[in-house]
């Protein structure tokens, strides 16, 4: 079996368990790392996730997928939240997260606002997606407003910004 059908029989156990518990799935790894293997589950809710949280959906996905033992591996199980810069990877991330502030890196160079200053990384705030495009406000002194098509976008981010 290879990692990425581990992933996908992993999911497909993991989302009626996350769904029970009220969570929501942002992302999913299976790899190697130093002496050997994780499986690593960044979940998320509404209303921001709490270690309890992260340990009781441990516990739950442990038992069934000890009761399915389809992994021929040894691993080792992470459960974690996403982070404060979280990925957005569902056309629902982009509504969701409106009014936040966003940062798209591309696969390849983009003038998506037509000012012969193509690039690769986009800051701004989250205006949405519509018509499969991210529209972003950006934020630096380029301003104006860029419509990024969504099979462009290599990665997404929730972007912070601190003050100190």
């Amino acid at each position: 079996m290879n990692d990425a059908s581990v992933v996908d029989q992993v999911k497909e156990l993991a989302l009626p368990v996350l769904r029970d518990l009220g969570f929501e799935l942002v992302d999913l790894e299976f790899k190697r790392e130093g002496q050997g293997w994780v499986l690593r589950f960044f979940i998320d809710k509404p209303q921001g996730l709490t270690l309890d949280d992260c340990a009781a959906f441990s516990r739950e996905i442990s038992l069934v997928l000890d009761v399915e033992d389809f992994i021929h591996r040894a691993y080792h199980l992470e459960v974690s939240s996403p982070g404060l810069d979280r990925p957005l990877k569902s056309p629902e991330d982009f509504d969701r997260f409106r009014g936040e502030r966003i940062k798209v890196k591309t696969f390849e160079k983009l003038d998506p606002d037509e000012r012969n200053h193509p690039r690769k990384t986009f800051t701004g705030e989250l205006l949405g997606l519509e018509e499969g495009r991210i529209r972003i406000k950006q934020l630096d002194k380029k301003g104006g407003v860029v419509a990024i098509p969504l099979e462009a976008v290599a990665k997404a981010n929730l972007d912070p910004e601190f003050e100190f």
